[in-house]
């Protein structure tokens, strides 16, 4: 007999809802939730993989404790005890900063790591934390924070209102969206243009969303700031400037007005390769439109300019009235508020309270950037990192200069992962705590919800109840750190909130939240509950002390001279890309997903493949001064001429692994070849995207 759950995809950040059919211990079919009020039946390939990673036999149930190169199950009590005390030993003789921590991206869309994680993570009160922020969206965190007050407070385009998309650095289309939770986001853009509005994508490539725009115009990689800037320089010039001043207070519109003064259309051609005319038709038509918004994601962030271009991706919408208004880029008004919930977890927000031992790459939100953390491993000295706890992340095929990291992670004293595969990071490992699947826990979308195009609430109990050999990622920071005996997880972790889970922390969030829900209201709708549009939320919703909004803030305006310095490289550049059936390192170990032609591929322009000699299909060599991959050629007019594409989150052949699909599937680690080194200085973000190469 089967029976049917619905819940929400947690796979990627659109949170589709899904119906999962169920007969037994086995899953039939996972298809669309047509009942959900905000996914309405759609969902994407990676939707079916839910089954896949929940029936994988590679997937791991119970602990293992590596035995020099070969590994061994343990039961949980003892593979606890014995990582809690190798970590308690660590911090006694080398201090707590001793032990670092890196979390990928899962965490945040899982309600254990959350919440009984953050709390867990942030009790050892180290400063050695990392993440896969700094190789994300570390910049629209900052410009939040000193815009807004708020490193939370990143405000998403109402799609669903707006007549003209302006989308910067992105692709929606293989995405799902980001920092942008928008289910079917291929069907809302087409709404825009079905209302009579327009799409234009500004892009490197010509990606898969801007094959459906109405206009794509190549730009020059690391050149959104200049582009951004060139922008608002003809705005001010033209008198186009639309302050919402009846509602909203600004500050610094002389300082941003004298910083754009510099960077007339045709410097910022030059900088970017957009016409002189088109800057300014996008400046003028994005200023006269009354309902549009300007995106910019990805590629926005993961550059030497990141922290630039997101400061202006704000500052432009605000300047031309397009925040906080219908239409425009606006805040959520989520169930759950992350906001006073961040601040218990000490996640509040702060930016350069201090700096990495070894380079001085600055602090945000209580973390470093992760381009720091293999020299902290390697360099001796006080409080040099000798422990690492990794938290459903891959940092060795996610994180720059792969192989430097994977030589760091060997000299460690002591590596623990929470990880339910043994992969290319957590084989180094010398316990693995492999946590339940998605569909043997609860989920509730802490974070998604709270960057989401429409204010809507769902709760999902789990499909099937763990073993009782498994563990929930709360189960196990929960026994974990009650064993270390510090003061917070003593007090709190297994005595208290252990007893309760998860959604103890849920109840109280939603009752404390701007719509009054409850858990039982939320069991009693399992499609979930739409809360209504986008609200207008300024000034109430701003940190800062006077609710005012600063346009300029200092730590920008003092990064402009080196963007002025900046010159474009001679030779090729490489961006990365991304499928709508794959997500980063995770999902290439579901058949359903990676079968098909090889998407590992280096995406040529003809002119730039003819002056190499290169063929469509020959194997080329990509190169810089980190190594080298090979991938096979793909010839396409899609690339703007002088720039490159490889795909990251590939390449998972090395020796160890246990991923008997994704081991066999072509492909190599852009990460292997980019130099950690490179980052945006003002932020410490990674630059992925802009890395010189050489192509032969």
């Amino acid at each position: 007999m089967t029976t049917t759950h619905y819940r929400t995809c947690s796979l990627c950040e659109a949170t589709c809802g899904v119906a999962i059919e169920v007969d037994g211990d086995r899953v039939v079919s996972v298809r669309g939730d047509e009942a959900d009020p905000f996914s309405r039946g759609y969902i994407c390939p990676k939707g079916t993989a839910l089954a896949d990673l929940h029936h994988d036999p590679d997937r791991l149930r119970r602990p293992l404790v590596r035995e020099g190169s070969s590994w061994r199950e343990v039961e949980w009590d003892a593979a606890l005890d014995l990582v809690a005390a190798r970590l308690r030993e660590i911090r006694k003789a080398h201090g707590k900063h001793a032990v670092a921590v890196y979390q990928g991206n899962p965490s945040a869309h899982n309600l254990g790591l959350m919440t009984y994680g953050q709390l867990a993570l942030r009790s050892l009160g180290t400063r050695n934390m990392y993440s896969a922020t700094s190789l994300d969206q570390l910049p629209h965190m900052l410009a939040a924070l000193t815009m807004f007050g708020n490193q939370i407070l990143m405000p998403v385009p109402d799609v669903d209102r707006c007549d003209l998309f302006i989308c910067l650095g992105a692709n929606p289309l293989a995405s799902n969206g980001s920092i942008m939770t928008a289910p079917d986001i291929k069907g809302r853009l087409k709404g825009i243009q079905a209302r009579g509005g327009k799409v234009i994508v500004l892009d490197p490539r010509r990606n898969e969303t801007a094959e459906k725009a109405d206009q794509h115009l190549f730009v020059r990689p690391g050149s959104d700031a200049a582009l951004l800037l060139g922008m608002i320089h003809v705005i001010f010039a033209e008198r186009l400037v639309r302050l919402r001043g009846e509602r909203l207070a600004v500050r610094g519109l002389d300082k941003l007005r004298d910083a754009a003064s510099v960077w007339t259309p045709e410097r910022a051609s030059k900088a970017t390769g957009v016409s002189a005319e088109d800057i300014r038709s996008l400046a003028r038509t994005f200023a006269t439109t009354p309902r549009a918004v300007l995106y910019g994601r990805i590629g926005v962030c993961t550059q030497e300019f990141g922290g630039l271009a997101s400061w202006l991706c704000y500052a432009i919408n605000a300047l031309t009235g397009h925040l906080d208004e219908p239409g425009g880029l606006m805040f959520t008004t989520p169930a759950l508020d992350p906001v006073p919930l961040a601040a218990r977890l000490g996640q509040q927000g702060g930016f350069a309270r201090w700096r990495s031992r070894v380079s001085g790459k600055p602090e945000f939100g209580g973390e470093l950037p992760v381009a720091a953390l293999a020299e902290e491993i390697e360099t001796p000295g006080e409080d040099q990192v000798r422990a690492l706890i990794t938290s459903a992340g891959n940092p060795v095929l996610s994180t720059p200069g792969g192989p430097h990291l994977e030589r760091a992670l060997e000299r460690l004293d002591f590596m623990v992962s929470i990880d339910p595969y043994l992969n290319e990071t957590t084989r180094l490992a010398h316990v693995i705590l492999p946590p339940t699947s998605p569909l043997e826990r609860s989920h509730y979308d802490v974070a998604l919800a709270a960057f989401s195009v429409r204010n809507v609430a769902k709760y999902s109990g789990p499909v099937f109840q763990r073993g009782p050999d498994q563990r929930h990622d709360w189960e196990i920071y929960a026994g974990l750190f009650s064993r270390m005996q510090l003061p917070l997880g003593k007090r709190w972790m297994e005595r208290a909130l252990g007893k309760l889970g998860p959604e103890a922390v849920l109840e109280v969030a939603l009752r404390l939240g701007p719509h009054k829900l409850t858990l039982a209201k939320l069991r009693a709708a399992p499609h979930g509950i739409d809360l209504g549009p986008l609200e207008s939320r300024l000034p109430k919703r701003l940190g800062s002390r006077d609710k005012t909004i600063d346009l300029a803030p200092a730590v920008y305006l003092g990064d402009l001279p080196r963007l002025e310095r900046a010159a474009a490289p001679a030779g090729l550049v490489m961006i990365g890309r991304r499928h709508l059936r794959s997500n980063n390192s995770w999902l290439h170990n579901s058949e359903r997903l990676v079968k098909g032609p090889t998407r590992c591929t280096l995406l040529i322009h003809p002119d730039d493949a003819a002056a190499r000699g290169l063929v469509d299909g020959a194997t080329a060599k990509v190169a810089t001064g980190r190594g080298a991959i090979e991938l096979p050629v793909e010839i396409t007019d899609t690339m703007m001429k002088g720039v490159v594409s490889v795909p990251h989150g590939w390449g998972h052949g090395r020796k160890g692994v246990r991923l008997s699909v994704a081991s066999t599937v072509p492909g190599a680690s852009i990460n292997d070849i980019i130099d950690p080194a490179r980052i945006d200085a003002l932020s410490g973000t990674s630059a992925l995207s802009g890395q010189p190469v050489d192509v032969s």
